[in-house]
């Protein structure tokens, strides 16, 4: 099993970045193609990188064309299938694919699909990719995975993914991420997880891989002629640590789709940005994300990885002045699910009425099943209440943050009723912003989607300091 290695070391030592900045070209491409970038998102986090485009969290075909006849360089549809089993996330991969290809071709668009994931790998694959494909009437397709997250500190370096952890790389698969209850694995290098993943369908020795040579190198023209000697049903591997990197491959990209190629991808929230020709912008400011009242604002904690829990911790010794913490066995007992559901919904409004920000919890330690569906039907029964929770608030709080990327879709869907909604920017590195629709609960509101696995220790901390009420 590969070996942590030092961050600063270890990019340091990489060749030389392509010396061109490819991202103006890439923009003039977009602007000229009939070509609309739709992206199938397993949570609301993918957004993280991107502003200025839609989300849809329906997918009917009068909706999807809808969004396809905008100028918007990309769509967002949000699944949530990582809160599916594995049998609904196909058969929502296959429904939505179908969907899509009825709305291009009223439309008359053409359409390039990613797939976007969790950068750490947790999620349903190869299965919702080979779905939706089926549903596109697209089956050969090949696939190029790109887990690459700059925001994260997530690289992909000689095929092995990393996530940096106190300045160190560590190999994926010796993270906590490896080890989730339903989305677990076993292997860091991506030819490799991709051979345990199709259980040996796509032998490592088959999955072409773009190495940072090529990128660095090599140049478009380079992994042009690696992607486009791609075979039908094949899978491929993107190593990268800059987007500069990821300008080269879509560079390259274009090419080979000239030359006839298609694909389909499984990425994380970098390559979204550069394959839509979206330029960086600067971070939201607190002042955009405050609504003009006397409330406190909401955190909503749902989600389980250590990195939450750890930000949680911050949070509540530093900061909030409010904290009210759902027992996650009473919630799982019928008899006492109502009577501590109750107990949050008046705790929760009391203390935003009174001004207090305000963070409900989901006790931190983790109940788990004997399977994967006792996992994710324990996950739905805790949701579910905090939806509960949420959709018992009697007043706006002046901010919402959703913390995890289940907990996150299920506030926007569920508890705030949101349909559409725009994404507006971030409020730190990877942390996405919503302005949320007419329809919603709280029409023309910024919700900030915080995901599980992002952040420093004191991010939560940070946020609420820069959107607490001066007084």
């Amino acid at each position: 099993m590969s070996a942590s290695i030092p961050t600063t070391g270890a990019l340091d030592g990489l060749p030389p970045e392509w010396p061109e900045y490819l991202l103006p070209f890439i923009q003039a491409q977009a602007r000229s193609s009939k070509r609309k970038i739709v992206v199938l998102d397993d949570d609301p986090t993918g957004t993280q990188t991107v502003h200025g485009v839609p989300v849809l969290t329906t997918w009917t075909v009068e909706a999807i064309a809808g969004e396809l006849r905008d100028r918007a360089e990309a769509l967002y549809i949000m699944t949530n299938s990582r809160s599916l089993t594995a049998a609904a996330a196909d058969e929502l991969g296959r429904d939505i694919g179908a969907n899509l290809a009825r709305a291009a071709q009223q439309t008359g668009v053409e359409l390039e699909v990613i797939s976007r994931s969790d950068s750490t790998l947790r999620g349903h694959f190869p299965g919702e990719v080979n779905a939706l494909k089926l549903g596109l009437g697209a089956p050969s397709l090949p696939c190029l995975l790109i887990p690459f997250f700059l925001e994260g500190g997530r690289y992909t370096i000689g095929d092995v993914h990393y996530v940096a952890e106190d300045k160190q790389l560590v190999p994926a698969a010796r993270t906590p991420y490896a080890r989730d209850a339903v989305f677990g694995y076993r292997r860091s290098n991506l030819r490799r997880w991709i051979e345990e993943k199709t259980k040996g369908r796509a032998p490592a020795e088959h999955v072409t891989t773009i190495t940072l040579e090529d990128l660095r190198r090599g140049g478009p023209e380079s992994v042009a002629d690696k992607l486009a000697a791609m075979a039908p049903k094949s899978y491929g591997i993107v190593n990268a640590a800059a987007y500069r990197d990821l300008e080269v491959l879509v560079t390259g990209l274009l090419r080979a789709e000239a030359a006839d190629q298609s694909f389909i991808f499984r990425t994380a929230a970098s390559f979204v940005r550069v394959r839509a020709g979206i330029a960086p912008r600067g971070l939201l400011r607190g002042d955009e994300l405050t609504a003009a009242t006397s409330h406190g604002g909401l955190f909503v904690v749902g989600s389980y990885v250590p990195k939450t829990t750890t930000q949680l911790t911050v949070l509540l010794k530093n900061n909030v002045t409010a904290a009210v913490e759902i027992a996650v066995h009473s919630l799982l007992v019928e008899a006492l699910r109502e009577k501590e559901i109750r107990r949050a919904v008046e705790a929760v409004n009391r203390h935003i009425r009174q001004g207090e920000d305000t963070v409900v919890f989901t006790s931190r330690k983790l109940v788990t099943g004997t399977n994967d569906e006792d996992n994710l039907a324990i996950g739905h029964q805790v949701s579910d209440s905090l939806i509960r929770i949420v959709h018992g608030l009697d007043c706006q709080p002046r901010y919402l943050v959703a913390k995890g990327g289940i907990t996150s879709s299920d506030v926007a869907t569920r508890g705030l009723g949101v349909q559409r909604a725009m994404v507006m920017g971030q409020v730190m590195a990877g942390v996405p912003v919503w302005r949320l629709g007419e329809e919603a609960r709280y029409p023309g509101m910024a919700y900030i989607v915080f995901p599980g696995n992002v952040g420093e220790d004191n991010a939560l901390a940070i946020i609420q300091e820069r959107l607490a009420r001066r007084t």
